[in-house]
């Protein structure tokens, strides 16, 4: 008899949210891919194009983890013009030892953009200055919000900037953001003045051409470049990743073929066999981060199934100790 646990979003926001843990849990699986053998195949994808669809799924297992996601995660961008959000998806976790389905988490969604939002902070945390203070956002959609709400869990900031091609959602968010945050959050219609003074950038759009000029890009700032998660994708000027002092992936094969670092070789800015850190290096300490104030750093962030498996494994735990979800035998 195998028992198996169905979550559904509502139960999922009971047990898990966007906090310190929740960074801790996706940096110890950055820190994972850097220090055991895990197993990580890459993404597979598949592309709706006439409707502005993309599916991508994500897995990997994690030696010593009792249980590994698999998961399934569409974006179709058109979604928000008939109200409905471009992101949802769901996981679902298996045994590790027996490849029976422990659990099916019904989250739309919700634990991708908690894990992603994360993400960012460990980048932060890792690469940015210790005092930044002042973000620039580009984006008005949920992970923009959310990549905000991170940065203020691991740096000092009070004031944001956000930029996105509808100034009018951009407008929207700001203002939700500063009543939500208590701080002091602008829309900004110029994307280079978003950039300039700010300690920290992060981009979460679906461009396919680039919104971040290499030239705007100041010492001492740090990027992070959330949206490149598709061969297509494109926010960052190739020229700024070859201009940086750091240049760090979430996975190196990944960015390779997909991200940002996928762009700056095609263009030529880049060698394609030019080796970079990785994040999870310098979270395991075998690879040094920021080493001065004045470095241009940027993330390159294209999400792994590693920090799939291990939300999935942490709102798992939780929703057991705490008695949430419905229970079904088979």
């Amino acid at each position: 008899m195998n028992v198996m646990v169905i979550l559904t979003e509502r139960d999922l926001r009971k047990v898990i949210s966007l906090d310190l843990e929740a960074v801790g849990c996706v940096e110890d699986a950055f820190r994972a891919l850097a220090t055991k053998a895990v197993s990580m195949p890459p993404i597979l994808r598949l592309d709706i194009p006439e409707h502005r669809g993309e599916v991508d799924v994500k897995t990997a297992y994690v030696p010593g983890l009792d249980g590994f996601a698999i998961k399934i995660s569409p974006g179709f961008f058109d979604n928000p013009k008939i109200g409905l959000p471009s992101t949802n998806g769901m996981m679902v976790l298996l045994s590790s030892r027996t490849g029976l389905v422990r659990a099916l988490l019904l989250d739309n969604g919700y634990l991708t953009d908690v894990r992603t939002a994360a993400a960012g902070a460990v980048a932060a945390r890792h690469l940015s200055r210790k005092g930044s203070k002042v973000a620039a956002i580009f984006g008005a959609g949920m992970q923009a919000k959310l990549q905000l709400e991170a940065l203020k869990l691991v740096r000092p900031i009070t004031q944001a900037r956000i930029w996105a091609r509808d100034h009018a959602k951009a407008i929207a968010a700001a203002a939700e953001l500063s009543s939500k945050l208590a701080m002091d959050v602008s829309a900004v219609a110029d994307p280079q003045r978003a950039v300039g003074g700010a300690d920290v950038i992060v981009t979460t759009t679906p461009a396919q051409e680039p919104i971040i000029r290499s030239e705007w890009l100041e010492p001492g700032q740090h990027l992070t470049a959330m949206g490149s998660d598709a061969e297509h994708k494109n926010e960052i000027d190739p020229a700024a990743i070859a201009g940086a002092d750091l240049y760090v992936a979430d996975s190196l094969m990944q960015t390779r073929r997909l991200g940002e670092l996928h762009h700056a070789i095609a263009a030529g800015a880049v060698s394609a066999n030019t080796e970079f850190s990785e994040l999870g290096q310098i979270v395991a300490g075998r690879a040094k981060g920021r080493t001065g104030d004045a470095l241009i750093t940027i993330a390159d962030l294209t999400g792994t199934g590693i920090q799939d498996t291990a939300i999935a494994t942490l709102a798992f735990s939780r929703a057991t100790a705490a008695r949430v979800g419905t229970t079904f035998e088979s």
